[in-house]
Formats: structure tokens, C-alpha cells, sequence
């Protein structure tokens, strides 16, 4: 349960203060019905409670640093530790509870245009301490007060060097003053209009995907946005090597230069070849991430060696086609010119499956390397090659393999082919890799279960989540040593149950994060955990948003994302933040279930200190041991 008090101060200047209180003790576990298992005790229901600190006066604010630039646009969370449970803490005059170890957070508004400073003072016995904490807003354009027109010169769009089809239109927009008249105007001579399009403001990224008040969730004011199409034509046959905006409100004319150097796609686009990894020193995961559009999420997948035809250019993303109605963007750096061009569309030939001991091994002949898509539901896997068309005479089967019951394809459209592979059991992993011009998919099936002792025998990667990188708390707790005292107690009770225990870190050295993966890749992994604790982005208010939640990515990790996060509510009794899909390197994987977890928040005080607790660390294992226990059981037959 989570108690909010505000005190008697006008509202914009109010602190927001938090206690949580201890919900009664649960009994049971699931972990109690299985005999083979090590004793589970009932979850507790609350957090273990915050350990009494006594020592000298020292007041320090942890985050955010002095100086710091924050972007956010009324409020904001800030907190550190007075060095003792006894002192008594103000900030602006407002009174802040102070934790009996001595952390502290507080919710406080951020006034001032530039810099923004607060006055924090403690007392403890005849001891008093003072500080004034400093912070800088990061800059964002205000409409000059009284201005007839005004432009965002910060705001347009596309800015930087463009190479676009000259037959395909290329949309562009800039923010100005909503009522002025805008008119691009090229180098040659040509004259763009650009129409005001006014929206409510966006809501920041951060609030909308982590942000429980609702009241944040509502966009403010309104602003113009001014839109216009560039044409080939406005080009005539040359390079646009920057342009002229100019508006007009009245009288009053305002001239400014976009940055855009527009440049035309050859008429013969280039074939490229997609590798991130292209000395192939070993340093990279061997695929290359799509985006719907530049800075979009992640949503292809195209392991090296794969070709496409560049159909554009946006700085340093470029635009690859996957078919005639479908198109990526890819990280220019990760493509190199291929020396001839294939043929397109690529011809399907016929499909044969072959048996492993944990796998069907699929061949798909492609004549080239196309770029294609898997997607995955429970007990399906479907395979969409880009750019192709078939020629599938034959699809033979593995022998003595029942677990893909079916193999159908079907041409969706004039160049895309879709091979559907239905399953006799749910889906737990599959990869991709090209063999000269084939394309090879293993899809993984489910490792035989005993339900009396689901996790005997299972091979399961425990990663502690960071460093490098990682939160820290009040009284300064990384989020990294959190993390590794979790995973070393969740190491001994899979282990106890008989698992096999395998950690991506065991030590505060710091590991990358394609290292992890590929680690859980090479031995084969049933599972992949990672291990994590919370922090919320600036500006989002951590009274009404903390709690606990588990990420996933594929749909086969939804059970276990599940099972963990109701263990985690049952044992500690925080808020249900809930599972959530997310585009986080450690859930990517596709050859096994993996989740990662933010059991607790390292910046509430209570939470951190559990989180430093010999007990509050081992009911976050025991919470993520049950969850497993739960999600196996379920796969067992």
C-alpha cells in the first residue's frame, strides 16, 4: 500500500512524500506442492523492513547530479541520504521524510527558466546542514513573448544530407509561428508552400511508457507544426545543396537557412550487403536491426550476408526495399556496396526438413539472399521472404519428427512468399543463418519436462543486470552489486532444484551486452534471466509509478514474465506494474524464453533497502525461482 501526503503549501510548490505501509504476512507458495524441491518459506507480503542508521550529519543528493541538464517540464524527482535516520529534512522550506537509514526522495517543482536551484537543509540534534542544489534545463525552443513570427530553427525535418528518388514525394516539416505564411524556397528557384498542422504538444517518450499519473498523460498547449511535400522536380536534374525558409505574418518577414543538402537516388540504386560485424572481429551479434523508420524500435532482424536494393537515404540511416510495397531502415555503417546485383525477385525452391535432438532444422532455397521476417505465435512459426516468389514443387518432412505437424506457403503478394510451419507444441526458440544462398531456420522444441521436478536438468544463464551502466539509490547502492547479490542467491536455489547455473558475470567487471547474448546462445540455453532493479526517467513522478514489472519480447516469454511478476507482488507486496513488451537487448534473444526483471525501484528508500538486505535479496530470488518453477510446470506434458 502506498500513502501519499501533501502538505499545506500551495500545490505547484508542493513536496510529494511516501510511506509504505506492511500489508499482513501471505501463506503458501507454489513451490511447497513439489517434493523434490528445497522447503520454500510463504511469501512475506511486504518489504523486509528499513534497518535504523545513526551517525554524523551528512547531507548529499545522489541523483540527479549538480549541473545536471534535465528536461522535464514543471517537476521532477530528486534523492539522496542525510547520513542519519534522525534527522529532520526541509527542501524549499518543505518537509521531506527522511528514511530511518537516512535516504530520502522527494517529488519537487522545478522552477526557473535555465537553472533551477533548491535550498535543502537538515537538522539532527544541534547539527545543522545546508545545501543548494543546482540543475540545468536542457534547452527547448520558447516562442519569443510578443514576437510577430518566429521560426524553430531546432525543428526541422528532415535536416542533413538526403538522398531521395526523384518520382517519390519527400515530406518535410519545420515548428513556427501557427498563422504565418511558410514557404520553402529552393536553390533553383522553386517554392515550396508548408501548411500549419496544429496538435496538442506530445507527451515525453519517458512518461508515456513508465508514467502511472494519469494527469502526465494528458499532452499541454498546442503547437504548430508546418508541413510541405518535396518533389523530384524541384531538383531539375541537379543537387539541392540548401534552401531558404521564409515567413510571412503582416508585415513581417523572418528568412532562415535549413539545413538540407538534398541529393538525387541514381537512377540504378546500389545493391548492398548488410553485416554490423564487417571485419568480422567477433564483436557483434552478426545481425543488423530495421526500423519501420529512422530512430523507430527494432523490427527486422537480418543476420550478415543479407542483400537489398538502397532506395534512399536519410544522414546516416539508409533505406533499404524488402518488397514493392515494403521497405527498412538500416544503420549505413552496417552496409557495404555488394559487387553485383542479384536477381530480383529471388525464386523459392523446394522446401526439406531434417531432424535434431533438440531441433527441426528447416532449408529454404532462395537463389539470393532476400531479406525475410519470422514471426512467432504460440504454436506457429511463419517465415515472410521479401522480394521472392515460389517455386515450391516439394516440401518433404523430417523423419520420425512430429513436432512440425505442417509446412503451407502462400504468395502474398507479387514478391513475398509466406511459409507457415504449424507446431505440435508451443514455441521455445528459433534462430536463422544463410548457407551459401539457403536459408536455414531451426525451430527449437521444448525440452522434455518432469513436472514433480521441472527444473532438473535445465540449462539456465542468470545475467546480473549491468555494469556498465545501472541505477543507484539513496544511500548509494549500485544497481549493479543489487543485482549480483540476487543472481549468486537465485544461482543456489535453481541449482538445489537442479538446474544447471550458468552467469554471464560473477564479479563488478563490467560485460557488454552482445557478450551476455551470445554466451546464452553458445551453451544452449532453456532460459535466459536477467536480473534488474528499477529507476524512472526525469519527470516522471516515482510516488505513482513504482512497483514491480517483467519484461519480454517474444511471445513465448509472456507465461514466464507472467508467473515471476506474481510472485514478485505476492512476496513483496508492491504495486502491479505489470509485464510489458520491451526492445531490450537481454529479451531479444530468439532461441529461448528470456525476461528481465525489475523486481524493485533502487530510488525508494524501502526498496533500496531490501534490496541491501540478506532477506530482501533472497525473496527476490525466491519470487523468480517460483516464477520458473510455475512457467516449467506448465510446459511440462
Amino acid at each position: 500500500m502506498m500513502l501519499l501526503a501533501r502538505n499545506q503549501a500551495p500545490a505547484a510548490l508542493a513536496v510529494l512524500l511516501v510511506a509504505i505501509a506492511c500489508a499482513p504476512p501471505r501463506t503458501g507458495g507454489p513451490g511447497s506442492a513439489d517434493p523434490s524441491a528445497i522447503p520454500v518459506p510463504p511469501a512475506l507480503g511486504r518489504l523486509p523492513g528499513v534497518p535504523e542508521v545513526r551517525g554524523p550529519l551528512a547531507l548529499r543528493v545522489i541523483y540527479p547530479d549538480t549541473n545536471s541538464r534535465i528536461a522535464v517540464p514543471d517537476s521532477s524527482f530528486i534523492f539522496g541520504s542525510t547520513g542519519t535516520g534522525q534527522a529532520e529534512l526541509t527542501i524549499d522550506g518543505v518537509q521531506v521524510r527522511v528514511a530511518p537509514n537516512g535516504t530520502w526522495l522527494a517529488w519537487v517543482p522545478f522552477r526557473g527558466d535555465s537553472v533551477v536551484a533548491l535550498a535543502l537543509v537538515a537538522h539532527a540534534g544541534p547539527d545543522t546542514a545546508r545545501l543548494t542544489w543546482r540543475a540545468r534545463r536542457a534547452s527547448r525552443f520558447e516562442p519569443p513573448a510578443g514576437a510577430a513570427v518566429w521560426i524553430d530553427t531546432t525543428s526541422y525535418a528532415p535536416r542533413g544530407r538526403v538522398t531521395w528518388p526523384p518520382d517519390e514525394p519527400l515530406p518535410v516539416s519545420v515548428r513556427a509561428k501557427h498563422d504565418a505564411l511558410l514557404t520553402l524556397i529552393l536553390p533553383g528557384g522553386a517554392r515550396v508552400p508548408l501548411h500549419p498542422d496544429i496538435r496538442t504538444v506530445a507527451v515525453a517518450d519517458g512518461i508515456r511508457a513508465f508514467g502511472f499519473d494519469t494527469a502526465q498523460l494528458e499532452g499541454r498547449g498546442r503547437v504548430a507544426r508546418h508541413r510541405g511535400v518535396l518533389r523530384g522536380e524541384v531538383l531539375g536534374g541537379a543537387d539541392s545543396l540548401g534552401a531558404t525558409l521564409e515567413a510571412v505574418h503582416g508585415a513581417d518577414t523572418l528568412r532562415t537557412r535549413w539545413p538540407l543538402a538534398l541529393t538525387r537516388l541514381p537512377d540504378t540504386p546500389a545493391i548492398v550487403e548488410l553485416d554490423d560485424d564487417p571485419g568480422r572481429q567477433g564483436g557483434s551479434d552478426g545481425i543488423t536491426i530495421g526500423r519501420a523508420a529512422p530512430g523507430a524500435t527494432y523490427h527486422w532482424f537480418f543476420p550478415a550476408g543479407t542483400r537489398a536494393r538502397v532506395t534512399g537515404r536519410v544522414n546516416d540511416d539508409l533505406r533499404i526495399a524488402l518488397s514493392s510495397t515494403a521497405a527498412a531502415w538500416v544503420a549505413a555503417a552496417e552496409a557495404r556496396e555488394a559487387p553485383a546485383a542479384d536477381p530480383v525477385p529471388a525464386v523459392v525452391g523446394s522446401i526439406w526438413m531434417r531432424p535434431g535432438p533438440d531441433r527441426t532444422v528447416v532449408r529454404v532455397p532462395l537463389g539470393s539472399r532476400r531479406p525475410f521476417q519470422v514471426e512467432e505465435s504460440e504454436r506457429e512459426i511463419n517465415l515472410v521472404l521479401y522480394g521472392a516468389v515460389s517455386n515450391i514443387n516439394w516440401t518433404r518432412y523430417a523423419p520420425n519428427d512430429d513436432f512440425v505437424r505442417s509446412a503451407s506457403w502462400s504468395q502474398t503478394r507479387a514478391d513475398q512468399v509466406e511459409i507457415r510451419f504449424l507446431l505440435s507444441e508451443a514455441v521455445w526458440g528459433y534462430r536463422t543463418h544463410w548457407q551459401g544462398t539457403d536459408l536455414i531456420l531451426e525451430i527449437r522444441s521444448p525440452p522434455a519436462i518432469d513436472p514433480a521436478a521441472p527444473l532438473r536438468g535445465r540449462t539456465i544463464v542468470v545475467d546480473p543486470g549491468h555494469p556498465p551502466g545501472g541505477a543507484t539509490g539513496g544511500s548509494g547502492l549500485t544497481e549493479a552489486e543489487a543485482n549480483l547479490g540476487i543472481a549468486e542467491v537465485l544461482r543456489a536455489l535453481l541449482e538445489r532444484d537442479g538446474a544447471r547455473v550458468l552467469m554471464t558475470r560473477t564479479d563488478g567487471r563490467a560485460v557488454d551486452l552482445w557478450p551476455r547474448i551470445r554466451f546464452a546462445d553458445s551453451v544452449n540455453a532453456d532460459l535466459l534471466l536477467s536480473i534488474h532493479n528499477n529507476a524512472l526517467p526525469d519527470g516522471v513522478n516515482p510516488f505513482l509509478s513504482h512497483g514491480s514489472s517483467v519484461f519480454y519480447n517474444h511471445p513465448r516469454s509472456i507465461p514466464l514474465a507472467r508467473a515471476i511478476q506474481r510472485r514478485f507482488v505476492a512476496r513483496f507486496g508492491t504495486r502491479d506494474l505489470g509485464i510489458a513488451r520491451g526492445d531490450l537487448a537481454l529479451v531479444r534473444p530468439t532461441w529461448m524464453p528470456a525476461v528481465l526483471t525489475e523486481g524493485l525501484f533502487m530510488m525508494v528508500p524501502e526498496q533500496e533497502a531490501a534490496l541491501r538486505s540478506e532477506e530482501g535479496r533472497r525473496e527476490y530470488a525466491l519470487a523468480v525461482l517460483e516464477g520458473v518453477r510455475e512457467f516449467l510446470r506448465a510446459r511440462a506434458p
